[in-house]
């Protein structure tokens, strides 16, 4: 069952205009990731994807995200619009943070955006933001979107919203 979607304010985007399937299309918004007083990414040439229910995930390019904090994770999965997945750990110093990003190394020809981009779940983070706005990580443990107050939802991931 499709929830009632919230109210749209002024410059808000609503996540239940977003199509199904998802979609891939350059940001120019500025993406930030800041953990242990280090910037980890900072880009404003990031891709975002967007899903019907679901906020947008950024995809970082890797030559914007430092050098050498990513590290191969176990595991993989796949999603039927952009292909199979590639799962990283970051390394912080003496912090890992286990499989907080994920990739497409050959997406499907849709997404192909996505090739030498990495995603990020935001909850593992000190800090991560779209134009300088403290994002919200999406709700539920396997989705990866980034909320900000330019969303309106309610938001796939939430309690009740499997059915979505």
């Amino acid at each position: 069952m499709r929830p009632q979607p919230d109210p749209v304010g002024e410059g808000q985007e609503s996540v239940w205009d977003y199509p199904r399937p998802a979609i891939a299309e350059p940001s120019p918004s500025r993406i930030m990731i800041e953990h242990d007083g280090v910037t980890l990414a900072d880009t404003s040439r990031s891709i975002r994807t967007l899903e019907t229910s679901h906020p947008p995930s950024y995809y970082i390019p890797r030559e914007d995200i430092a050098p050498g904090i990513l590290r191969r994770a176990e595991g993989s999965s796949f999603c039927e619009w952009k292909g199979a997945a590639t799962y990283w750990d970051v390394v912080v110093g003496d912090t890992v943070l286990p499989r907080v990003g994920w990739s497409y190394a050959t997406p499907s020809a849709t997404f192909t955006l996505l090739r030498d981009h990495v995603a990020f779940y935001a909850a593992p983070f000190d800090r991560c933001s779209v134009d300088g706005e403290t994002v919200i990580p999406q709700p539920g443990e396997f989705y990866g979107g980034w909320i900000t107050s330019k969303l309106a939802g309610p938001f796939k991931g939430i309690p009740g919203s499997r059915g979505w």
